[in-house]
C-alpha cells in the first residue's frame, strides 16, 4: 500500500437497506442511485452551494478518470453550480485560437492585461505551441490561461484538472483560488489511486468515433453496436451517441495506444510523486478515490453491478455478434487479485468525502 493510501481505508459503497439493482449505463437509473446511497450527502453539499464555493485539484495519472468524475457531478449538482477545468483542454483552446484572428486578439488582450512573468507572451506561446522547445513554460502563464478560462463563466465551483502537473506547481495551487478571485472558497485535494493494470487495459482497447471523437473501450466499455470486420479478424465498435451526425460510425483505436502505459512510463511516475508530496502537506484537506477492491473483501464493500465487466464477443451462427459480460479480475499495484470499479460507485466515495470535508468547515 502506498504512503498516501494508509489514512484512507477501502470506501463502502455497498448500502444496508438499499437492494435494488441500478442501471448505472442510465442517466436516471445514476439519478436514482446517488440518491439512494448519498440522498443525505448531496442534499448537505446543495445546501452548501447555496452560498459557497470550492476549488478541488484532481490528481491522478492518465486516463485516472478525472474528466468523467467531474462530469458525474455536474451531472447531480447541475452545471450551474459545477464546472470543469482540463489544462489539456485549454491547450488545445489556444492551439485552435491561434487560427482564429478574433479569438487570437481576444486571447492576446486577456493575457496582456492578466499574465506577469520573466518571458514575453509571445515566447510563452511558441513554448506551449511547441515551437521552442528550449524555453521554459513558466507556470505563470498557466495561471493566466486558466484565470481566462474561468473568466468566461459566472462563479461556480470548480474541478480543475491537470494543475499542478509539475513538483514545484504545488505551491500556486495553495494559492490559486486567490489568484483567480475566489478568495473565501474551499480548497481540496483530489487524489485517484488507480491499477496500473487498468490504465494499461484502458489505453490498449480504447477507441473514438472519428466524427464526434466519443471514447469508448472494446474490452471495457462498449456501445450498443457491435460489428465483425471478417478480413481482419476483429470486433468493432460502432458509435451510438444520438448528438453524432454519423451515428453508427466504426470507433478506431488510436495510433500508440495498443503499445499500453509503457509509452507514458516518465508521466506516470511523474504523476505519482505528485500525489505522494500533495499528500504530505498540512492544513488543507485531501480526497483519496479509489477504482479498486481486493476480490476477497469486494462483497462486504461493493455490490456486484458496482464492479466493472469484461466484454467478450462472439458469432453466432447467422454471423451476428453477440456481446457477453464475465467478471475482470485484475492485479493491483501490489499484485493482489482485485476488481476494478465503474465510474459512478467511485463518484459515490466522491460525494460523501467531499460531504464531509465540508461538514468540517
Amino acid at each position: 500500500m502506498k504512503n498516501y493510501e494508509k489514512d484512507f481505508p477501502y470506501f463502502k459503497t455497498k448500502t444496508e437497506g438499499v437492494v435494488k439493482k441500478f442501471d448505472l449505463s442510465d442517466p436516471a437509473g445514476r439519478k436514482e442511485y446517488f440518491e439512494a446511497k448519498a440522498g443525505a450527502e448531496i442534499a448537505k453539499i446543495k445546501k452548501y452551494l447555496e452560498n459557497h464555493t470550492f476549488v478541488a485539484y484532481l490528481l491522478g495519472k492518465k486516463n485516472s478518470g478525472k474528466g468523467t468524475y467531474s462530469k458525474l457531478m455536474k451531472e447531480v449538482f447541475g452545471e450551474d453550480k459545477i464546472g470543469h477545468i482540463s489544462v489539456g483542454d485549454i491547450v488545445r483552446d489556444v492551439h485552435a485560437a491561434m487560427a482564429d484572428e478574433t479569438k487570437k486578439s481576444e486571447m492576446m488582450k486577456f493575457l496582456e492585461k492578466n499574465y506577469r512573468g520573466y518571458i514575453s507572451i509571445d515566447d510563452a506561446i511558441n513554448s506551449l505551441l511547441g515551437r521552442d522547445t528550449k524555453t521554459l513554460l513558466p507556470t505563470e502563464f498557466i495561471l493566466a490561461l486558466i484565470k481566462m478560462e474561468i473568466s468566461k463563466w459566472p462563479k461556480k465551483s470548480l474541478f480543475i484538472d491537470g494543475f499542478p502537473r509539475e513538483l514545484d506547481q504545488i505551491s500556486y495551487a495553495l494559492f490559486l483560488s486567490n489568484l483567480i478571485d475566489y478568495r473565501s472558497d474551499l480548497d481540496v485535494f483530489i487524489a485517484i489511486s488507480i491499477p496500473e493494470t487498468v490504465l494499461d487495459e484502458r489505453m490498449k482497447f480504447r477507441v473514438i468515433c472519428p466524427a464526434c471523437h466519443t471514447p469508448r473501450n472494446l474490452k471495457l466499455f462498449a456501445t450498443k453496436e457491435v460489428g465483425y470486420d471478417k478480413e481482419k479478424n476483429e470486433f468493432y465498435l460502432m458509435c451510438d451517441n444520438l448528438a453524432c451526425s454519423s451515428k453508427g460510425a466504426r470507433m478506431v483505436g488510436k495510433e500508440g495506444d495498443n503499445l499500453g502505459i509503457e509509452t507514458i512510463r516518465e508521466r506516470l511516475e511523474l504523476d505519482e510523486k505528485l500525489i505522494e508530496k500533495v499528500f504530505a502537506l498540512h492544513g488543507m484537506p485531501k480526497i483519496l478515490l479509489r477504482n479498486s477492491v481486493p476480490t476477497e473483501i469486494a462483497g462486504q464493500y461493493v455490490d456486484d453491478y458496482e464492479i466493472t465487466p469484461e466484454y467478450v464477443y462472439e458469432l453466432d451462427a447467422d454471423g451476428e455478434v453477440k456481446v457477453g459480460e464475465k467478471s475482470w479480475v485484475i492485479k493491483d499495484d501490489e499484485g493482489v487479485d482485485s476488481y476494478s470499479l465503474l465510474a459512478p460507485p467511485v463518484a459515490l466515495a466522491l460525494i460523501k468525502q467531499l460531504a464531509g470535508v465540508i461538514e468540517k468547515q
